[in-house]
């Protein structure tokens, strides 16, 4: 594959792992003497795939302590800890555990605690190891990894979490049988800063090998536990089933230094697949490139040329007739008001989405900060509200809008309204499973604060300036008369069209779009940001090449309804994301009950509709910028 790397590219890709070395103040390494108390947090329940059909069965999370599954509180009751927005929003709740890691102090079968599971807690607990739920803690800030190895591979890498129990039995049999995982093998790597004598230790690794084990506990103060015993803990859903949760703790010295220790956590699947999109989508942008390219130099500049010489005839208007509709062209569309909001809110999804992408490439949101992603996004798309009302006003305002107080308003509202009340019935499921993953009020009240103090204000400040400005003029003269529309042939048409021009934008991200949602679904940390960088660069010289060709087409056959052509064709990518978002859900998902379900379609129509919004709007000012410039090019009598 070294064929594929040239330096400039390669060094692009790089950055990520470049980076890793690179934290911001606040995610400092905590530094350990012997002895000292290691923090092990732990965070929500989640869904992973099952083994046996290597599906996921479920998407609803829950808390930890949930009153049914009876894991071991802290003396005092478990103590939230301080998590961000983001982190909130994708469903973190982090919690104190009574588990005490002493560094360098390796414990051998220590008891945790006693409990009993009734019938209703064994039948809820079964099912949910059936569905194959992960716990996740967090030692360091470091995420308890299962150690695992790529399929016809013997590269070991990390896995986050590990399983709340297994099945007992050949699955889909009678013999079938859940049991409980309910002892912990804690292990814990080490690294020893060479040449320092306090505090010299840095955890750099977790691992945690669960195991069931029907624990005999003796009597006496402390009461110790029995864990040489193989026998699995099954919990009985016709009875009381009282058991022992136990642990041991190992401690490794080992190599890693602390900057690289996300490194096992962060495993490339397969690269190549990346390349091979990488490489596919480059040479779809040089192909359109050069089209559009021809278009521009050779038959446009021949059109051009002759359309200005005085002897104008009959046949050079029959040879293209994109100048016989320049007196109709840049008639405002219909629902205007509608489009410039449109353009206004994509175009403040397009500058969140490629800073995000930029700051996360150059390594300032890194893994360690849990939601700082998802953070940066909302703070971003906060602060870029005054581009979205700036842009929505100039481009009203060169429609011939007059209404500019519905505009002002309606700009920061309606496409935030949209998402924000999708995301808040979905969030009803959410609260009605029981989910941890339910968002709190008084995270909607900070969202909602965060909406109307900050945004709403910066929304209202662009297009204040927006209005101010001169009008986008028109490089010639609009007829009062709207011209004729000759029929179209059967490409033009507005569904073969999207359908033709839509699925190009999608193939420069569908590879990178499978790792996202998979990172998503599965619970995966995605980091491959150099590769998402080059794509989103891909995908918007795709939008813009072939959203132009296509307007140049359109007015070609004397069609000069190219506004919301160009904003659909371009933003009809956004079917086939929820074509594969429908794909990915009959092949990667086996989704039981009403809750999951919805919530899975829920979201991928959300995230199709903004996708919808982003790639139009750029098909949009990519056209009408080339509108702007064939017209003005050539001389009208």
């Amino acid at each position: 594959m070294k064929s594929l790397q040239p330096p400039a590219l390669a060094t692009l890709l790089a950055l990520p792992s470049l980076a890793a070395a690179f934290y911001l103040p606040g995610v400092a390494p905590t530094d350990y003497n012997e002895g000292d108390r290691v923090s092990l947090n732990v965070n929500r329940l989640t869904p992973a795939v099952v083994s046996s059909t290597q599906q996921i069965e479920s998407l609803i999370s829950y808390d930890y302590y949930h009153e049914y599954f009876h894991f071991c509180k802290p003396p005092g009751g478990p103590q939230k800890i301080s998590e961000s927005l983001g982190s909130i929003l994708f469903g973190d709740r982090i919690l104190t555990s009574p588990f005490e890691l002493k560094m360098a102090k390796n414990e051998t079968c220590k008891l945790l605690c006693q409990e009993k599971h009734d019938q209703r807690s064994a039948k809820f607990t079964n099912t949910r190891i059936t569905q194959g739920y992960n716990l996740n803690w967090l030692i360091d800030g470091l995420p308890a990894a299962t150690l695992t190895s790529q399929v016809g591979d013997d590269t070991l890498f990390y896995s986050q979490g590990f399983a709340l129990g297994g099945i007992a039995g050949a699955v889909g049999t009678k013999d079938a049988r859940p049991f409980l995982n309910n002892h912990y093998d804690i292990i814990v790597d080490y690294h020893r800063i060479p040449g320092r004598t306090d505090k010299p230790f840095r955890v750099v690794g977790v691992v945690v090998q669960p195991s069931s084990k029907m624990q005999k506990v003796s009597g006496g103060t402390p009461k110790t536990a029995d864990c040489g015993n193989d026998t699995p803990l099954y919990l009985s859903e016709n009875s009381e089933t009282e058991f022992a949760y136990t642990y041991s703790v190992i401690w490794i010295e080992s190599p890693t230094a602390w900057a690289t220790r996300w490194d096992k956590y962060l495993h490339v699947f397969d690269p190549r697949i990346h390349w091979f999109s990488l490489v596919n989508s480059a040479i779809i942008v040089i192909f359109l490139t050069g089209m559009v390219s021809m278009v521009l130099l050779k038959t446009l500049r021949k059109d051009i040329a002759r359309y200005n010489q005085l002897d104008l005839n009959e046949d050079v208007q029959e040879d293209s007739g994109w100048k016989l509709v320049h007196g109709d062209v840049f008639r405002p569309p219909k629902n205007p008001m509608l489009l410039s909001i449109f353009l206004g809110s994509g175009a403040q999804i397009f500058f969140m989405t490629g800073i995000t992408i930029l700051f996360a490439l150059l390594g300032f949101l890194s893994p360690s900060g849990r939601g700082s992603l998802a953070t940066a996004m909302i703070i971003f798309y906060t602060l870029l509200g005054f581009v979205g009302g700036y842009a929505s006003a100039r481009v009203y305002k060169s429609f011939g809008g007059e209404s500019w107080k519905k505009n002002i308003l309606f700009t920061p509202i309606f496409i935030p309204g949209v998402v924000f009340g999708t995301f808040f019935v979905l969030n009803f499921f959410l609260i009605w499973k029981g989910s941890s993953g339910a968002v709190p009020l008084w995270t909607m009240v900070a969202l909602i604060s965060i909406w109307f103090v900050i945004s709403l204000p910066l929304s209202f400040a662009g297009s204040w300036f927006g209005f101010r400005a001169a009008a986008i003029e028109a490089p010639v003269r609009t007829n009062q008369i709207p011209r004729q529309i000759p029929e179209q042939a059967m490409y033009l048409k507005p569904i073969p069209s999207m359908l033709l021009v839509g699925i190009l934008p999608f193939g420069a991200i569908f590879v990178e779009l499978y790792f996202i949602m998979s990172s998503i679904w599965f619970h995966r940390v995605y980091y491959m940001f150099g590769f998402l960088f080059v794509c989103y660069g891909i995908m918007i010289i795709t939008c813009s090449t072939v959203t132009i060709l296509m307007i140049y087409f359109l007015l070609c056959s004397e069609n000069y309804h190219w506004h919301w052509r160009a904003f659909f064709i371009s933003g009809a990518s956004a079917f086939y994301v929820l074509l594969n978002a429908f794909i990915y859900w009959l092949s990667k998902l086996s989704l039981g009950g009403l809750a999951s379900n919805v919530l899975y379609l829920g979201y991928s129509v959300l995230i199709a509709f903004l996708f919808f919004i982003l790639t139009g709007t750029i098909g949009f000012f990519s056209s009408w910028f080339f509108v702007k410039k064939i017209y003005a090019s050539i001389k009208i009598d």
